[in-house]
């Protein structure tokens, strides 16, 4: 079998993101498992390898079909789109449109499947409108790139897995937001996507809106009008799924005790703050229900630390091997050799 072609956009310039991505595709096993090039621009990959301070070359290609994908090459497609002395640890507009521009054009060779999964860099979300780019981030802009409406954000790390039924809405709107054809969807996703990670039967936990669940209506009644009829379909379809589970209690189910594959949260934070307690630096962020393959850090800009050479590249690691993952199994009959 061919090795899946992943398209690394390089995110915000001002930021760790090319930084990262130099240190990731430094380890052999990167090549191992695929062949990685990066949308971005050749100036600031070059700048980022001198700061890492790694024996590599980057070459300049305008399409996927033109790298060399070799240990110790860097196959950028340059769109040349950034001044080399862009400052860094600044919210810089010019950054922020140029992010946009690498995921547009990953998308583009996404969409046509000449890459097989996109691995995203961080953004900064100010930098983006700055530069007239107007959306709270990547699973926003792809689910616009791509022309779907119906998408989720899902975030893994090796201790846990949560799927969000809402993301970047402010609180007050979240029980509005939350019905049973969407609660249904995000565990429809989740059930597929896991599956897409090689977890034929997953076992999937709802958690509740409310605290204990809404302790049948006391504290709330979206658990029995809205989430247990959504968990109630899908059982009817012969899927492994349980709830509403007391959020207080379904992630230390989930994380220590293995009860659980997936937690379907209800908000951003309810998912976020267990992800990042338990692996800040090893998350993985995937947008489901898309076209194509979207793997990401789960990690900002890191401002404090951009240019210094000093960030961990972990998450974008397992952004690479999950991705890799994934595009193999969902494109096996087009890799093969």
């Amino acid at each position: 079998m061919k090795k899946p072609i992943l398209g690394i956009t390089m995110g915000d310039a001002a930021g760790v993101g090319p930084e990262i991505i130099v240190k990731a595709l430094s380890t052999p096993e990167i090549y191992d498992i695929s062949r990685p090039v990066v949308f971005g621009d050749l100036k600031i990959m070059e700048r980022a390898v001198k700061i890492v301070g790694a024996d590599l070359r980057c070459h300049a290609i305008q399409d996927p079909a033109d790298g060399v994908y070799e240990r110790g090459t860097i196959d950028v497609v340059d769109l040349n789109n950034l001044p080399a002395d862009l400052p860094f640890a600044k919210v810089d507009g010019r950054a922020g449109k140029a992010a946009y521009e690498y995921i547009e054009r990953a998308c583009h060779f996404a969409m046509k499947q000449e890459v097989h999964a996109i691995v995203t860099a961080p953004l900064n979300k100010e930098a983006l409108n700055l530069g007239g780019v107007h959306f709270p981030g990547h699973t926003e802009i792809l689910g616009h790139l791509t022309g779907q409406k119906d998408f989720s954000m899902m975030l893994t790390s090796p201790k846990l897995r949560v799927i969000h039924a809402t993301t970047h809405i402010a609180y007050r709107d979240v029980p509005q937001a939350l019905t049973k054809e969407r609660i249904f969807k995000v565990i429809k996703l989740a059930q597929e996507t896991l599956q897409l990670m090689g977890i034929e039967k997953p076992r999937i936990a709802v958690a509740g809106l409310n605290p204990h669940s809404g302790e049948h209506g006391l504290f709330g009644d979206e658990e029995e009008t809205k989430i247990l009829p959504a968990i109630q379909e899908a059982q009817a379809k012969g899927w492994d799924v349980s709830g509403p589970e007391p959020p207080d209690t379904v992630f230390h189910r989930a994380a220590n005790l293995d009860e659980f594959d997936i937690v379907v949260v209800m908000y951003h934070d309810q998912g976020h703050i267990p992800i990042k307690v338990l692996g800040f630096d090893s998350g993985v962020n995937v947008t489901v229900g898309l076209p194509c393959i979207r793997t990401s850090v789960d990690h900002g800009t890191a401002f404090p630390v951009a240019g210094t050479g000093k960030a961990k590249p972990d998450s974008m690691m397992e952004a690479l091997r999950l991705g890799a993952q994934m595009a193999k199994v969902k494109f096996a009959d087009l890799l093969k050799d």
